[in-house]
């Protein structure tokens, strides 16, 4: 094993034994957030430790295996130990380089979703309908909640955007490789002559921002109009100013939401949103510095990349990043997306080991 990589599992391992004492020390649940902080990081690093005291046992028995060399009696079973431990040390540094990789901080938050319609008019719309669907029906697998923050409906059905709010464990981390231009080809419904077209929309997947310290919204740079709701809601739209504009002023970002009857509800969705974008500006602008350097291979999640195509006519899916095809388009608009998610997963995770290989 690289020097390097032993130095980290050492620091891991003595990093759990400080926190094994500090959680067993009488002040340990004083403090509750420092507590939950501290059981997180035992949960993340116990593995890790476990799996490096298993890597140490296998080399002290490959390290006796090869002292029993000389006995002629023990030297065919000495021999055939050293294969089975030295393969088995192989493949345990392969998982233990798998732990040690980055955790992406956001993995675990909620979502915002956003759909947009793109070239294609009416059929574009309908296609950010089928998007919506799908990853509803991906969140509802999941056992996800999703929540509509906002809506504009399409002229002939779909939307021309939808914003919502997917709640559930780990929803970024399966979702987060979905931001980009996603585009369909098809016989629209509105087609007489049968002709294949060829519609765009974009998405988004925004980790939610934590409600302490990840972004601070200055009132001072925020410009908050109020105006009549448009749109279905009955009489009750016509009476009071309920939707909210919100402009966050240092970025330009405008967030509007008029989902919720009460002014304050659309307001506070509306500032979690804008939060949202925020942070993923912010996040999108840090990776754009790390890209200067090395191109990910997942690609750079901007909304203008086209990352997949759907062919109706051919029944197939193709992810443009990683040269995927799945011949199973209804699955997939189904909610079926868990090949395709892995799939990403697994590439980003190849991306990062190669990093790694190289800072070695």
């Amino acid at each position: 094993m690289k020097t390097s990589i032993a130095a980290k599992l050492d620091q891991a391992r003595q990093r759990l034994l400080d926190i094994n004492a500090l959680l067993s020390s009488e002040n340990a649940t004083r403090d509750l957030d420092q507590f939950r902080k501290l059981s997180r990081e035992h949960a993340e690093l116990e593995p890790i430790v476990e799996l490096f005291n298993t890597y140490r046992d296998t080399e002290q028995r490959v390290a006796e295996a090869q002292e029993l060399l000389d006995d002629p009696e023990m030297r065919s079973y000495a021999e055939s130990e050293i294969k089975v431990g030295r393969e088995r040390l192989v493949a345990l540094e392969s998982e233990l380089q798998q732990l040690l990789l980055p955790k992406d901080p956001n993995d675990e938050r909620n979502i915002f979703l956003e759909i947009r319609a793109g070239t294609g008019g009416d059929e574009s719309a309908l296609f950010a309908g089928d998007l919506f669907r799908m990853y509803s029906r991906y969140a509802e697998r999941q056992g996800w909640q999703v929540e509509v923050i906002s809506e504009s409906p399409g002229d002939a059905g779909g939307y021309k955007e939808i914003i919502a709010r997917v709640i559930g464990q780990g929803a970024y981390s399966k979702l987060k490789f979905e931001s980009g231009g996603h585009r369909v080809q098809r016989v629209p419904a509105t087609e007489t002559q049968g002709r294949i077209h060829t519609s765009a929309c974009t998405v988004a997947v925004l980790p939610e921002a934590s409600a302490i310290g990840d972004v601070v919204l200055n009132p001072s740079d925020l410009r908050i109009d109020t105006y009549r709701a448009s749109g279905a809601g009955g009489q009750h739209v016509n009476k009071t100013d309920s939707a909210v504009r919100v402009t966050h002023l240092p970025t330009g970002i405008v967030v509007e939401c008029q989902d919720a009857r009460s002014q304050h509800k659309n307001k506070e969705k509306a500032l979690a949103v804008l939060a949202a974008r925020i942070k993923d500006k912010q996040r999108r602008e840090q990776q754009a510095k790390e890209a200067a350097t090395r191109k990910s291979l997942i690609g750079s999640g901007d909304r203008s990349e086209r990352i997949r195509t759907y062919n109706f006519p051919q029944g197939r899916v193709t992810d443009h990043r990683i040269g995927l095809t799945l011949y199973k388009i209804n699955d997939i608009m189904d909610g079926d997306l868990s090949q395709l998610t892995q799939a990403l997963l697994a590439e980003h995770q190849t991306e990062q080991l190669a990093a790694f290989a190289e800072e070695r």
